[in-house]
Order: C-alpha cells, then sequence, then structure tokens
C-alpha cells in the first residue's frame, strides 16, 4: 500500500487506534503481495471496524440539563415588571404600556482584563504596570481603535493597575469617552471554585468579596433601559477573577466554574446583551492582536 493511501486511512479514521490502523495497513500490503484477498473482505476492514466504538444516536446525543433559561435573570424583564404593577387608570392601554417599557437598544460591553503589573509591590500603589504592561495596554488600545466602534464609557477598577491600563487605553479611543472609577470591580475572590483549590481564600473572604462582586455585576451587567434608543459600547477595564465570574453569571452557567477559564493580560471579553435579555459571548480573552512575545497572565 502506498504512503499516500495509508495516510489517508489514518486521517478517515478518526476515533480508532492509530496503531491498529497501521498495523491493519501493513498486514494489508503483506497480504497484496501474497496475493491474498484485499478491499471490504480484508482482515484490514475487521481490524478498523473493531477499533471503533460502536454507534448509537443514544450514545451520542447530548443529555439537556433540565435547566431553563430566566428571561427575568437581570429582574428588568418588561413583562414580569408589568405584571407585578398597579394599574393606575381603568382607561390605561395595557398593551401599549407594555410596549413602552420593553428595551429597544442592544448593549456590548467589552471587558479587558488590566495588563501585566509589578507582582513585587507590597501595597496597590506599588503594584504598578511594566514596561511590557504599558507596551500591552498600547496594543489593547490600538484594537479597541481599530474596530471602529462609538464608545460610550469607559469604567475601570480603581486598583492601581487597572487604572493605569484604562488611561492608556483612552488615549486610542476618540474624544468625549468618559473615564469613570469604581470600587466595585476591585479583584477579589467571587466564589468557592470547583472544583476546590486547597491554597485559596477562607471564608470569610468569599463572603465579602462575594457580595461586593455581585455587586459590580448587577450594577454593570443587564439589558438596556427603555429609554436607551441606540446600542451601546462600553468598556470595563478591570480583572481576571470579576470577568470570569461576570462572564458566567451572564451566560447562567455554574458561577463556581469561574476559576475554569484563563486570560491573558490585555485581553478583550466580548459581551452582548440583547433588548429580550438574551445573552451572547462574543469573545472570551481575546488577546490575538498580541504578538506571541508580549502574551502574559501574571
Amino acid at each position: 500500500m502506498s504512503y499516500r493511501k495509508t495516510l489517508k486511512l489514518i486521517c478517515g479514521f478518526a476515533g480508532g487506534s492509530a496503531a491498529l490502523v497501521l498495523a491493519a495497513a501493513a498486514a494489508d500490503s503483506r497480504r497484496s503481495l501474497g496475493g491474498e484477498a484485499t478491499g471490504r473482505d480484508s482482515p484490514r476492514f475487521a481490524v478498523l471496524k473493531a477499533a471503533q466504538p460502536a454507534w448509537t444516536p443514544a450514545s451520542h446525543t447530548p443529555a439537556p440539563t433540565g435547566l431553563s433559561w430566566d428571561s427575568n435573570w437581570d429582574k428588568r424583564d418588561p413583562s414580569a415588571l408589568f405584571n407585578g404593577k398597579k394599574k393606575e387608570s381603568v382607561t390605561e392601554d395595557p398593551a401599549s404600556e407594555q410596549d413602552n417599557g420593553k428595551p429597544k437598544a442592544t448593549r456590548n460591553i467589552l471587558l479587558i482584563r488590566h495588563s501585566q503589573y509589578n507582582l513585587s509591590g507590597t501595597s496597590d500603589r506599588e503594584r504598578i504596570l511594566t514596561p511590557l504592561g504599558r507596551e500591552q495596554a498600547e496594543l489593547t488600545g490600538h484594537r479597541l481603535a481599530a474596530l471602529g466602534l462609538k464608545y460610550d464609557v469607559l469604567i475601570h477598577s480603581s486598583m492601581a493597575r487597572a487604572t493605569e491600563t484604562a488611561h492608556i487605553i483612552s488615549k486610542h479611543l476618540p474624544a468625549g469617552v468618559e473615564l469613570v472609577s469604581c470600587d466595585l470591580l476591585r479583584e477579589g475572590a467571587p466564589i468557592e471554585p470547583v472544583p476546590p483549590v486547597t491554597h485559596w481564600k477562607p471564608d470569610a473572604v468569599y463572603h465579602e468579596d462575594g457580595a461586593r462582586i455581585e455587586a459590580a455585576f448587577r450594577r454593570y451587567i443587564h439589558r438596556a433601559d427603555p429609554k436607551q434608543k441606540e446600542d451601546s459600547y462600553e468598556i470595563i477595564v478591570c480583572h481576571a477573577n470579576v470577568i470570569r465570574y461576570f462572564v458566567c453569571r451572564a451566560l447562567q452557567f455554574p458561577p463556581e466554574g469561574w476559576l475554569r477559564m484563563g486570560l491573558n493580560n490585555g485581553s478583550i471579553t466580548w459581551l452582548t446583551i440583547r433588548p429580550s435579555g438574551r445573552v451572547a459571548l462574543r469573545t472570551l480573552g481575546d488577546a490575538g492582536f498580541m504578538p506571541p512575545d508580549k502574551l502574559t497572565r501574571t
């Protein structure tokens, strides 16, 4: 059997054992020279068939978890708000009132992880960006500018590394984009991760940090206000733990799974929230705009 045919067999029988495929191909080659049967009746195909797991629709169909999407996850579903509201007047048109209360715009939230910083700093004030971190922030700023979006606001954690990252990024944005500092976005431990990490934080830290980070989620991650007429693009510069927790909560994934994801410094995570309340993750930790030698996760 030719090399090309052998390679084709190996690539074509995904899911089987490569060793069995090679052995079968070699055996077929020897039998062909001896004049024995080839093709689908040859022992080679019996070996290949044995290497494949039995396939049935039942064994390959993912089972649903049984958990449904909570359309009122942000407590802003207009139908829920309307149903719980007392009528002001008997002449009021319910359909018209509910329609006026429906969000019409889409919110795009770009979550940026801060750039690399000085890990040896003994206080937050000393944990400023490294020279490489400042380069990363410049690259992130260039990327955001290249997207050509009309940014509405740049919100950042009040920690030094996030503040410095935000100010560098802001130089690349159109004039007039407001910078807002927020203590709720500071780094912390949102919830005890699963699987557990034995060297992680004590329960008291989860209790305190978790409440604050959840408050940040409720403040910034929700569908648009009904008064918002145009789609918005908002940048939030903060920290890996905060971003990962936000993603889990927004997608209604188990929040304790936040530590299973990794984010590079200066990376972009993009959440889209539709007027209906549906959430989509457009990118998670995108750092493909940086050269490989500029990528870090510290």
